[in-house]
This record gives structure tokens, sequence and C-alpha cells, in this order.
């Protein structure tokens, strides 16, 4: 309760609504005391000793209970202002004396739960129940000469009498001062714990909003290379098919023809996948997903890439290694990726390339694709670029290896390495 976090930490103000109840609660114990005053003066009850006249006696009872209306506002100066007033209305012999303990209890209790300088308040308090029990000792040496000889007359129990009242004076005074004292101090708390736990939240609230719009980038740039992975194979296939039908154009038209078919339908396979992952975007944001939606490419259409090269105009090889067995779909995507990737690099930077080979081996524990062209490179590989960061992400993710660089023998190579997971019951 005392530590420096909680020394440091300055609870809030009051609200307009706490501050109106403020003003109602200050009023309604202004009247109940000045009600409380008009029956013990038509009973007489004046215990202090002969009351001050009329018009005092109402001014200490307004005095003492009337600054509650500020006691949230001004917790500090409305304990002093009560304080004081409550010792000298009882110096005065003021006979209201239930409704203005009240007021002082609450205005201690105030100061402990809303006070903004801990410190302060914990002095405060500290020096007015002290004050107040300087005050009692003070009581009760003025008024040892004054008590009648009989007033113990019937004291029965084996405690002197005197010191029983005065025992049992400072001990209901002791209860009365510890629990305003308590009850302050557990109400401020309370108060603490609520900010530490709405600050959590809020904090919660800060980072999952981060954690989403970092989600929300790395979607975009998955986006934005899975369009560069489609868009790019296609428009390479596009842009040597055209340069072929151009050099044939006037010398063959048949050969003309035939690269513009394949232009005409690399387009069309262009737009298909492009509508794919459009169709796959609007069914993970909520939208409606058209039934019988063809699903991304896999493992097994990389001879439909292969084809494309031939088309386009390289000498094109693909073989399969091993015994195919059914891969993990996302682990058939990636190396799908991955080809196409290796592909549209030969088609685009490899200058000279004339053939191209593309090897699927299905290893004991892993797959593994191995794409080789003869060309060689038109400039230094940009290891920034969305492809390569792409292929290097794809089978990251899935725990493999890549290898992308020059062959010894000339060209260029890209193989991955995909690890398999192990059949349930088979050692590794």
């Amino acid at each position: 309760m005392n530590s420096e976090a909680d020394e440091d930490w300055q609870r809030p103000g009051p609200t307009p609504e706490q501050r109106r109840l403020d003003v109602y609660t200050g009023l309604a114990a202004t009247v109940l005391a000045l009600f409380s005053l008009t029956l013990a003066r038509s009973a007489g009850a004046f215990l202090l000793g002969p009351p001050p006249s009329g018009p005092e006696q109402i001014f200490w009872t307004v005095a003492v209970t009337l600054p509650l209306i500020w006691r949230r506002r001004f917790p500090a100066a409305v304990t002093l202002v009560v304080s004081v007033a409550f010792i000298a209305a009882q110096a005065r012999s003021a006979p209201e004396t239930q409704i203005a303990s009240w007021a002082l209890f609450a205005a201690l209790y105030t100061l402990g739960a809303w006070g903004r300088d801990r410190r302060l308040s914990r002095r405060l308090r500290i020096g007015v129940i002290a004050t107040m029990f300087l005050w009692l000792g003070i009581y009760y040496a003025t008024t040892y000469t004054t008590i009648p000889a009989d007033a113990f007359a019937r004291a029965v129990g084996p405690v002197p009498p005197l010191l029983a009242a005065m025992v049992n004076g400072v001990l209901v005074n002791g209860l009365y001062f510890g629990f305003a004292y308590f009850f302050g101090e557990t109400a401020w708390l309370a108060a603490r714990r609520q900010h530490e736990v709405q600050a959590r939240a809020e904090e919660l609230r800060r980072s999952q909003a981060e954690v989403r719009e970092h989600a929300v980038v790395g979607e975009r740039v998955r986006i934005a290379r899975e369009l560069h992975d489609v868009v790019a194979h296609h428009v390479s296939v596009m842009g040597v098919q055209a340069s072929a039908a151009r050099r044939v154009f006037d010398k063959d038209p048949v050969k003309a023809r035939a690269a513009l078919s394949a232009i005409e339908e690399t387009a069309r396979t262009a737009v298909d996948e492009l509508r794919r992952m459009l169709g796959l975007l609007r069914a993970r944001d909520g939208g409606p997903e058209r039934e019988n939606q063809p699903g991304p490419a896999g493992i097994d259409q990389v001879e439909a890439l292969v084809e494309r090269a031939r088309e386009a105009g390289l000498r094109s090889t693909v073989g399969v290694y091993g015994d195919p067995g059914p891969l993990p779909e996302s682990v058939s995507q990636a190396a799908y990726r991955v080809v196409q990737e290796a592909v549209t690099n030969a088609l685009k930077h490899a200058a000279g390339a004339t053939a191209l080979d593309v090897r699927i081996r299905y290893l004991a524990h892993e797959v593994e694709v191995d794409v080789t062209d003869d060309g060689r490179a038109t400039g230094p590989a940009n290891a920034d670029g969305l492809g390569l960061v792409g292929m290097r992400e794809r089978v990251a993710t899935h725990g493999g290896a890549l290898e992308i660089g020059p062959r010894a023998g000339g060209g260029w190579r890209v193989r991955a390495r995909f690890p398999l997971p192990l059949p349930v019951g088979r050692p590794a």
C-alpha cells in the first residue's frame, strides 16, 4: 500500500455526477444536523455544559457539516475546516454532537480515499487524529473538577469509575478514528487497483490493435508476393511469346498464330489465377465464397508451368523421382510457387537460356524441387526482391532449406527441400 508506485499515482478528481452528489449529501447533513440541534435543545441535552447563544449554536452546527459539499473536490481543506470547527464547537459547548461526529468521520474517510497527495493525506489524517486525542485529554483535564460527587454512585465494577470512563472514551475514539483511517485507505487502494485493471485492459487493447495491424501488413506483403508470383510468371511468358511472334510474323504466319494463341491462353490462365486469389481473399474477408472455387495451385500442376516454358521457346523437361505420395497442402503450394518463381526468373533474367530442367524428388523424409537453366544472369541477384524473399519465407515457414545461385558448369539453379511430417508410429 505504501509502495513507490502507489505514492506516485494520483486518483482522478470526482466526476460531475459525484460532485452533484456531494452537494446533495452536504446539504442533507446540514439540514439533519440542524434538526438534531433542535431536538437537543428541546430535550435540554446539554452534555458539554451550558450552551452558547442560539445563533452561535446554529453557526457551529453549519460550520461542521456544510463543508461536506466540497469533500471530494478539496478533501484536505474540508478535513481541516471540519476538524477545527468540530473542536471549536465542543470548546464552546455546542449541543449538537451526533451529526457533527459523522461529519468528521466522513471528512477523514474522504481525505484517505480521495487525497491526491498521499504523503500529505497520510500526515494530515495522523495529525488530525493526534490533535483529537490531545483535545480529549485536555477535555478530561479541564472537566475533572466539575464532575458531581454522585456521578458514579451506581458504579459496581472492579475498575475505578473515573478510569473506566476515560478508558472507554479513548477506546471508542480509537475505534472511531481507526475505522475512518482504514476505510479511507481501503477505498483509495480499491480505486488504485481499478485503475491498474483499466490500464492493463487498455494496454491489451493497444497490443491487440498492433498485432492486428502487423497481421494486416504481413497479409498485404504476402498478397503482394503472391500477385508477383502469378503476374510476373505469366507476363514473362507472354513477353517471350510475343517476341517470338514478332520475329516470325512475316516469315512464318503459322508459328506466329501459334505464338499468339499461346499468349491468349497464358493471359486467360493469368486472369483465372488472379480471379482465384481474389475469390480466396473475399472468402477470408467474410464475403460470399463461390461454389466449386478452384483451390490454389500445387505441385501436381508443375507440368503446366513447364509446358508454358516450352511454348515460350525453352527446351523444358520435368522429371519426378522417388515414390510420389500425398503432400500437405501447404507444402504442395509452397513447392509449386518456388518452381513458378524459378521458371519466371529463367524467362526474365537468364540471357541466352535455351533449356530448362525441373526435377521433383520424393525422398524418405522430405520432398525436393530442383530447377536449373543454361542461361547467364543479366545482373546480380536482388536478395531483397519480392520473388527471392517470397521463396525464402515459404521454405523457412516449413523448416526447409533453399539454395539459389549459379551452377559450376554454367546456368542457374534453384533447389528447395521441404521436410515432411512422419507418419504416426513411424520412427525417425
